[in-house]
């Protein structure tokens, strides 16, 4: 499969969208025949016929829909990788730190948005939410997204949405087939896979089961990214409580399980923060609206 390109694969997206291989070609600057050769290359490495060539335009055939919807995630995987990267390669003093969940599936749309409403590029930094609030506090950092569930009193903090934590198990753990909601009670004695100390997801969990009056099982795994926690989860062994965003694409794809929980409030606020003494910049208030949802 070394050979299936991603520009391939954003052709073949382009063909499903606009219904032709010339459109797709025009959409994308390529000759139509140069389009036709490269799907007939993705066709032959995959060695699945994607389009039904005999009726007018370009029709998916069952494995091109299916193959196509595996294109767009990741297309947009890519997407976000480029963009994030151009990010992390700045060096202007537009300097921006985010804790890894919303770093990893917020910001890169974020940024991609705000390319398009100005030139100045954006230094990215990547941090638990701990690290964040002192990258901001240090100067290091104009502007910083976290997680927690408290804002820091000496900084100004502007909430930016609201998400929400899942309690989640692989498909063979025992608690996917359970029926009713497992307790606060329960999810404190439940031996979880958890994000290192000073992450956001963390804190927020300790601080729901402190306001339900229990506290978090001491022999809990911790690991110091969402990747390493989902990996132990899928493997079956651990539970792990994690942001919605961060498991949203396994649970559609059946790699985790949700379980109910009750008696627990595991929603929680996203926030940016700045030092009550930052200069305004333009381009941080234009990020601050994309991020709020104000600026589309």
């Amino acid at each position: 499969m070394s050979d299936v390109s991603i520009e391939s694969l954003r052709l073949l997206v382009c063909v499903a969208d606009l219904g032709s291989i010339s459109a797709a070609a025009r959409a994308i600057g390529i000759a139509q025949p140069s389009a036709s050769a490269r799907l007939r290359h993705l066709e032959r490495t995959l060695r699945l016929d994607l389009l039904d060539r005999r009726t007018r335009g370009a029709e998916l055939t069952d494995a091109g829909r299916a193959v196509t919807e595996w294109a767009r995630a990741v297309t947009s995987a890519m997407d976000a990788l480029e963009t994030g990267a151009a990010a992390l390669q700045g060096s202007h003093p537009v300097r921006v730190a985010a804790s890894q969940t919303i770093a990893e599936y917020l910001v890169p749309a974020w940024l991609a948005q705000l390319r398009r409403e100005t030139d100045e590029p954006v230094h990215l930094r990547v941090a638990n939410s701990a690290g964040v609030v002192a990258a901001v506090r240090d100067h290091s950092a104009d502007l910083g997204f976290v997680e927690g569930p408290t804002a820091p009193r000496d900084l100004v903090s502007r909430t930016i949405r609201t998400d929400r934590l899942a309690l989640v198990v692989a498909p063979g753990h025992r608690l996917a087939r359970r029926r009713s909601p497992v307790t606060a009670a329960e999810l404190a004695r439940l031996e979880l896979v958890t994000r290192e100390e000073g992450a956001g997801t963390r804190d927020v969990l300790d601080a729901a089961l402190a306001r339900a009056g229990e506290t978090r099982n001491a022999a809990a795994t911790s690991l110091d990214s969402n990747a390493a926690v989902k990996v132990m989860v899928t493997s079956g062994t651990h539970p792990a409580v994690l942001s919605e965003l961060a498991v949203a694409a396994d649970l559609r794809d059946g790699r985790l399980v949700e379980v109910s929980t009750e008696g627990i409030d595991l929603t929680r606020r996203l926030r940016a923060v700045r030092r009550r003494d930052a200069a305004p910049r333009n381009v941080v208030s234009t990020l601050l609206e994309v991020a709020s949802g104000r600026r589309r």
